[in-house]
């Protein structure tokens, strides 16, 4: 009973969050985005706009990493450290319930709130998709990327939990997971992806390298005379495993090849291959990495909340 009840009250407190609101609208229109680039692409080039049968099944939940942070972000920002900003962390840890009962309760009810919001974004992605790109296929598994986004959502969630529980900081773990996904999406991928040592983002939080899969079609529109590796994009990350798991499901043979960009000038970019990996392998490695990020920034949680020392 003591669970339901630090369950609830965590719901409670996230449904009337105005940042909650605020993110699910810019979820929507990251998702309505992706719906209708490609057709006003087509009308600005005046070609005509093909059916896409994968669509759906290829867009995940619409909204990348950066949605997956802000979901993280407003789910769990005020968790933990917004209790001892307003001093009601003083009544809860007086309940008859343990800390890591809390502790629990608050994971919970953030699963439970990506698992609603998720739930509604694919929902209208598969409605959009059929109606903008007609018939999809394979909208049974969709079930697995809503699974695998938020389980990529958690690696966000454990970390920003684990800074508000040490720091006590609302405003601390908003910043310290801004600049850690900043970092990582901008600058660790200019650095990594033009010095060819992309493979470094594979372990880290976020999208990871990119590959492509040769034997795997893509609907993805080209874009000039650009040669560019053919075959479906593949990001290796932690916020990729949803629709690898799709892609995996539907391709349980397929590789990955990586390769090196360069500019030069005067001329197109350059690739240059570098290696291959099977995507099995790719997915393998990213729960593994995924598992990690949760279990360990989780415990630092866990520990820093039971170990907090409360005053009146």
């Amino acid at each position: 009973m003591g669970f339901l009840a630090i369950v609830r009250y965590e719901l409670l407190w996230n449904i009337r969050k105005k940042k909650l609101l605020g993110v699910i609208i810019i979820a929507f229109a990251l998702t309505t985005l992706q719906l209708a680039l490609r057709a006003l692409l087509s009308n600005i080039t005046n070609q005509p706009l093909g059916a896409d049968p994968n669509f759906a099944i290829n867009m995940g939940t619409g909204i990348g990493s950066l949605g997956f942070f802000l979901f993280a972000l407003v789910a769990v920002m005020n968790s933990i450290s917004g209790e001892f900003e307003s001093g009601t962390i003083i009544p809860l840890l007086t309940k008859p319930v343990s800390r890591t009962t809390v502790f629990l309760g608050k994971m919970f009810a953030a699963f439970v709130t990506l698992l609603g919001a998720y739930t509604v974004l694919l929902v209208y992605l598969a409605i959009g998709s059929v109606a903008v790109y007609g018939p999809q296929n394979n909208l049974n598994l969709l079930p697995v990327v809503l699974l695998g986004s938020i389980v990529s959502t958690f690696v966000w969630t454990a970390i920003i939990l684990a800074v508000g529980a040490l720091s006590k900081s609302s405003m601390i773990a908003a910043l310290v997971g801004v600049g850690l996904w900043l970092g990582l999406t901008i600058v660790g991928q200019i650095i990594a992806i033009f010095s060819g040592q992309a493979w470094v983002l594979t372990y880290l939080p976020g999208t990871g390298a990119s590959g492509s899969a040769p034997d795997i079609p893509s609907s993805q529109p080209s874009f000039g005379n650009m040669s560019t590796p053919t075959g479906l994009q593949v990001l290796t990350g932690p916020d990729s495993i949803g629709t690898n798991l799709v892609t995996y499901i539907l391709y349980p043979s397929a590789e990955v090849e990586f390769y090196k960009i360069e500019f030069r000038l005067g001329g197109m970019p350059v690739y240059t291959f570098l290696y291959t990996e099977t995507l099995s392998f790719i997915i393998t490695r990213a729960l593994v990495i995924t598992a990690v990020y949760i279990l360990v920034f989780g415990f630092i949680a866990w520990f820093a909340l039971k170990r907090a020392q409360v005053t009146e």
